[in-house]
């Protein structure tokens, strides 16, 4: 089907064992009933059998194990897209090098603070004060990921300098052998003396090797339209046809019902949704000029929002609403479209933090309206997912030759 859409769903860190301590962990009533329709309570162990529904008849649903070394979004998002990376990356508890800072700030303009090793929401509610008195961001190194970090307010640097100062970041730690995978602009807003993580974030990722050709430069090579939801774009490092960042409530189509799960509307997800409607919106107004389309999202509040601060109830009601919009975007795609969820690396919760865990991910695949009648197994780890897709566009072949094997 030339003009197909193929949908990739990516539930941030809900790899399979991680699911099973969050349910292991949570008394309550749970509801999945479309994620099991899908097969998801296949891959779970039987304990767990009453937690999930009947399967449907036209599922394809497996486990994934991640080849490459490390867990981490972009490692794991790259790897769906054929970069296999056999290097580990190493942790900054003391903080980046004094010579580092010092020339970061004379490049960006501005004093920096803290300088330490933190996690998000609380380095921000540390700096915020200072930050908005004094205009100087504040830096501190990732918990769980080889980063760097830089928060700042909204209201104080404005979005777009912001990016330009994690793209400054990131050149200036290649440049001096600083071995990181990224450096974000933590962008936060202030409202009503809380704080807020907002989606106008900007992740400057290592490049790619050089020469790389990922499933995304494929698929444009042959005229599919490819459009990013959210991160992805950012974490693969490679350019997308379109876009899609929404970050505000008039976003949002209030006729699609679409729900904060957090109490205090810090979600991110149902933007992220609200987002994958209008990319298939638009693939099926102009699917006589394309040669099919490619949308890549990513459900980020798993681990953003609820991971790394070990919310076992706030995680599970977040996947409850992830499950309860899926008929939508189902009832959205054309038939012979493919729907693809799967996750890019799982969370274990430890007495002080969440971390980024490798292990196994679930691979749902749904052809609306078909059996998927695509072969599976034919690439290793999570670039299995990326031939699938392939498959979709008949390009299967290329793909596979054209996988990157980074060495350790």
């Amino acid at each position: 089907m030339a003009t197909a859409t193929a949908l990739l769903l990516v539930i941030d860190a809900m790899g399979i064992p991680t699911l099973e301590y969050l349910i292991d962990h949570f008394p309550g009533n749970l509801h999945f009933p479309n994620l099991s329709r899908l097969g998801l309570g296949l891959l779970m162990p039987p304990r767990h059998s009453c937690r999930f529904y009947p399967h449907g008849r036209r599922i394809c649903a497996g486990r994934r194990d991640q080849v490459s070394a490390s867990a981490d979004s972009v490692i794991g998002h790259r790897e769906m897209m054929g970069v296999v990376d056999g290097r580990t990356y190493n942790l900054f508890p003391d903080g980046f090098p004094a010579g580092y800072i010092a020339e970061l700030e004379r490049r960006i303009g501005r004093r920096t603070m803290f300088n330490r090793m933190g996690g998000g929401v609380e380095v921000i509610k540390l700096i915020a004060a200072e930050h908005a008195a004094t205009g100087c961001p504040g830096v501190y190194a990732s918990i769980c990921d080889p980063l760097i970090q830089i928060a700042m307010d909204e209201a104080v640097i404005s979005v777009p300098e912001q990016h330009q100062i994690a793209d400054i970041a990131l050149a200036l730690a290649l440049e001096t052998g600083i071995p990181i995978t990224r450096a974000i602009a933590r962008s936060y807003v202030c409202r009503d003396g809380d704080y807020t993580r907002t989606p106008n974030r900007h992740d400057a990722v290592l490049p790619l090797p050089k020469g790389a050709r990922t499933l995304v430069h494929i698929l444009r090579e042959r005229g599919v339209r490819t459009v990013s939801v959210g991160k992805p774009s950012d974490l693969v490092g490679v350019a997308f046809d379109q876009e899609i960042h929404l970050a505000e409530p008039n976003d949002l189509d209030p006729r699609l019902d679409l729900r904060f799960a957090h109490p205090k509307r810090k979600d991110n997800n149902p933007y992220t949704t609200q987002g994958v409607l209008n990319a298939i919106a638009d693939a099926r107004s102009s699917a006589s000029q394309t040669s099919g389309t490619f949308i890549f999202a990513n459900w980020v509040d798993g681990d953003a929002l609820y991971g790394h601060t070990r919310d076992v109830e706030g995680a599970l009601r977040s996947l409850e609403e992830i499950d309860r919009v899926l008929p939508l975007i189902e009832g959205a795609l054309a038939p012979g479209d493919i729907l693809i969820i799967t996750a890019d690396h799982g969370m274990e919760h430890r007495a002080d933090y969440g971390y980024h865990h490798r292990e196994p991910v679930p691979r749902l695949v749904e052809r609306i309206g078909f059996n998927p009648m695509l072969r599976t197994n034919q690439s290793r780890g999570l670039t299995e997912v990326g031939d699938l897709i392939a498959q979709m566009f008949g390009c299967e072949g290329e793909f596979r030759q054209n996988i990157v094997r980074i060495p350790a």
